[in-house]
């Protein structure tokens, strides 16, 4: 039996021009799609979400209901974290976790940005621990342009949004 969601993918890849950069592997099925990304939300949360929370915390009083990890080195911490996070590279993940994290808070873990591993590898090390993780997408990076501000060795520090990752002039990106 086929469903309609398959004839419509099918007719999709089917009506795309040879060659097609985009339509020549089909789209997922809808239903495919969702769990694919309901999945995705249970594994990474964003900068905003995060801010947002602490935010809140801060305001309410209340904790956030989450710890956040910066799995990178000594010298990368001193540059600069997210506030209130806890260092734990990812090397140490296996050794000090259970000093540092109770494992009934979840955690978000995130590292430089896109373009780095290294909170990947370490929510893998924490998850293989027995924690609940999430990542944070675009890590440090995106805290940072983003216009968060963010602990230094030398103190607090925080620099305009780039417009090109948030919205100027506005609290929230709206999505």
């Amino acid at each position: 039996m086929t469903s309609k969601t398959t004839m419509t993918t099918q007719t999709a890849a089917t009506s795309a021009p040879a060659g097609h950069p985009v339509l020549r592997v089909p789209p997922a099925a809808p239903a495919d799609a969702a769990a694919y990304f309901a999945a995705s939300l249970a594994f990474h949360t964003d900068v905003s979400d995060i801010a947002a929370a602490l935010a809140t915390a801060a305001e309410t009083g209340a904790g956030p209901g989450f710890a956040v990890v910066d799995s990178r080195s000594t010298r990368a911490w001193e540059q600069g974290h997210v506030p209130g996070a806890v260092h734990l590279p990812t090397a140490d993940v296996p050794r000090l976790a259970g000093a540092l994290l109770d494992r009934d808070v979840p955690v978000v873990v995130y590292c430089w940005g896109p373009g780095c591993n290294g909170a990947t590898r370490a929510a893998l090390a924490l998850a293989s621990a027995g924690y609940q993780v999430k990542e944070m997408l675009g890590g440090m990076e995106y805290w940072i342009r983003e216009g968060f501000a963010h602990e230094t060795a030398d103190g607090t520090e925080r620099r305009l949004a780039d417009p090109l990752t948030a919205p100027v002039g506005a609290d929230d990106c709206g999505c």
